[in-house]
């Protein structure tokens, strides 16, 4: 069967009221490059007819976190995510839909009786049962069960196949990097047949398309600009043809935050609290908590909830825990010269459970996950073993927040920007969940590892990462061009998306309506609850890594 993008445009149809484009990673630097270059012609034409800013993100500025605060219009102490995982005690599990605990923009649709098409959009597993339909996308399962039950097999039956991932895990070496870069176009293309498909089905009010590729080029190939192109190519061609079909009356564009080069080392952030004396490592366990040991699940199609080790990753956590580490191994395999067979074949759970780990239990405090931007403390009567009495931890934090302030980088700069508790950043019934010190890099030009080391600075693991400005463009029927958004925010997205559409904003949000659109009066919505979303059975599973944000 032919793919919905070799038939001819639908007519007649009703005329779609708002459509927002999400850019994942997208920013001036990268679009103004792309422009000069006549990559990306479509996005162009709406930078050139409508209102462009640069859209200050949040702290933390990646995927999990910043794009439910961009549909929920809250920061994340109020919708409960800081990043790729959630944690109980020690333990951790892989975010998703339910872990966000705030009205979504579609949602609050549905409330006005305002329908809705919602594709590829990341934490959205489980979607939410809405006048119209979603297909989730980044960190749900390949297979994602989808709103209306269903839906995701007639796309596939009107457009020949939908993926959510790549059909390779990283670091595969059987695909050339061309055919790899293919893969990335054909998700890319996928994305927008499917939501013409559904556009055309559904006829929804508002419409919301996200890629995420034109972020996982930069990780994965290092900001191959030929290879950038190809991805942003491919993406504005299926904006183009979304707007020819769905003519929507106004168009907004968007991303969670931005992307750019790192030139200073990778800050090992483990090592100096190890040296400072707040922190204890062991070997032998279940390695450093990461999404990346899931990773591999979810692209099979499973719902990676959580992580165990394998049998021969036991076996390395029970050697390291008598000396004999995958680093220690590795560097005998080096002189033996296999140790680029060792990288290509060993897998990457058995160099996780096979070195050097935190102790979390007999730590004061540690960096848990990297892209949380900040350090946990271990508090008695709050966390399973706590080692810093619950009196003392207002002392403790602030003499570590003052020595993470004096850390300064090999060429005497400071590392961080700004060090601070993390009520400074967050606010909500859910901030018992973010870190207790926030850490932002200075100019996000170090790369902060949870990595145990001996070494603080090394060169960095990614060069091509997050930055804090993203991008906003608005363009189309009633957009006031003469207004200034210089000031644009990621929480502010919500609300005026909701406004366009003529819809009140909600009174919990902590984003306004930015002054292009006329501003609606907001209200009190009732308190959010799970009643309304869809149920997912979990399915235990234990293998690992495919896509990015590897330590």
């Amino acid at each position: 069967m032919k793919r919905s993008s070799e038939s001819e445009p639908t007519t007649g149809r009703n005329q779609m009221d708002v459509l927002l484009v999400g850019i994942d990673a997208g920013c001036l630097s990268v679009f103004d490059r792309l422009s000069e270059e006549n990559v990306i012609p479509n996005l162009r034409a709406l930078l050139e007819t409508g209102v462009t800013a640069p859209l200050e993100s949040q702290i933390p500025p990646w995927t999990p976190s910043a794009w439910p605060s961009l549909f929920t219009g809250v920061n994340p102490g109020k919708h409960g995510v800081y990043g790729f995982t959630g944690f109980d005690g020690y333990d951790f599990h892989v975010v998703k839909g339910d872990d966000v605990h705030a009205h979504r923009l579609w949602t609050l649709l549905d409330h006005h009786g305002r329908s809705s098409v919602v594709v590829n959009v990341p934490v959205t597993h489980p979607p939410d049962e809405i006048d119209g339909a979603i297909i989730p996308g980044f960190i749900g399962p390949e297979d994602p069960p989808c709103h209306p039950k269903g839906i995701l097999d007639d796309v596939r039956e009107a457009i020949g196949a939908y993926r959510v991932y790549p059909r390779y895990a990283r670091g595969d070496d059987s695909l050339s990097d061309a055919e790899k870069i293919d893969e990335y176009c054909t998700l890319v293309e996928m994305r927008g047949d499917a939501f013409r498909y559904l556009a055309d089905r559904f006829e929804p009010d508002f419409g919301f398309l996200q890629f995420q590729k034109t972020d996982t080029v930069f990780h994965e190939f290092d900001g191959e600009w030929e290879k950038v192109k190809r991805v942003y190519a491919a993406a504005d061609e299926q904006i183009g043809a979304v707007l020819e079909a769905c003519t929507p009356r106004q168009v907004f564009v968007a991303s969670d935050h931005g992307m750019g080069r790192y030139e200073k080392p990778e800050f090992r952030v483990n090592a100096f609290l190890e040296d400072a004396g707040y922190l204890e490592t062991t070997l032998g366990g279940k390695g450093m908590p990461t999404w990346n040991a899931m990773r591999d699940d979810l692209r099979d199609g499973e719902q990676a909830d959580e992580w165990e080790p394998s049998t021969v990753e036991r076996i390395a956590a029970a050697l390291a825990s008598v000396g004999i580490t995958a680093h220690r191994t590795g560097l005998v395999l080096e002189r033996l010269g296999l140790g680029e067979f060792a990288k290509a074949h060993v897998p990457d759970g058995v160099v996780r459970t096979g070195n050097e780990q935190v102790d979390f239990p007999n730590s004061k405090a540690y960096v848990r996950a990297r892209t949380e931007l900040g350090v946990r403390m271990n508090v008695e009567g709050r966390d399973p073993d706590g080692t810093i009495p619950q009196d003392e931890y207002e002392a403790v934090r602030a003499d570590l927040v003052r020595e993470l302030e004096s850390v300064t980088a090999p060429d005497g700069e400071p590392v961080f920007q700004e060090v601070a508790p993390r009520e400074a950043f967050f606010e909500g019934p859910y901030t018992d969940r973010a870190v207790d010190i926030v850490t932002v890099p200075t100019d996000f030009q170090h790369f902060l590892s949870a990595q145990p080391c001996e070494e603080y600075f090394v060169e960095t693991t990614e060069p091509w990462n997050h930055k804090l400005d993203g991008i906003f463009v608005a363009s189309g029927e009633g957009i006031d061009q003469s207004r200034s958004i210089d000031d644009a925010h990621l929480f502010d997205v919500a609300p005026t998306i909701l406004a366009a559409l003529g819809v009140p904003y909600s009174d919990r949000m902590d984003g306004r309506v930015l002054p292009i659109v006329e501003e609606t009066e907001p209200m009190s919505y009732p308190e959010y609850t799970d009643s309304n979303r869809a149920t997912v059975d979990s399915v235990v599973e234990n293998r690992l890594e495919t896509l990015g944000y590897i330590e």
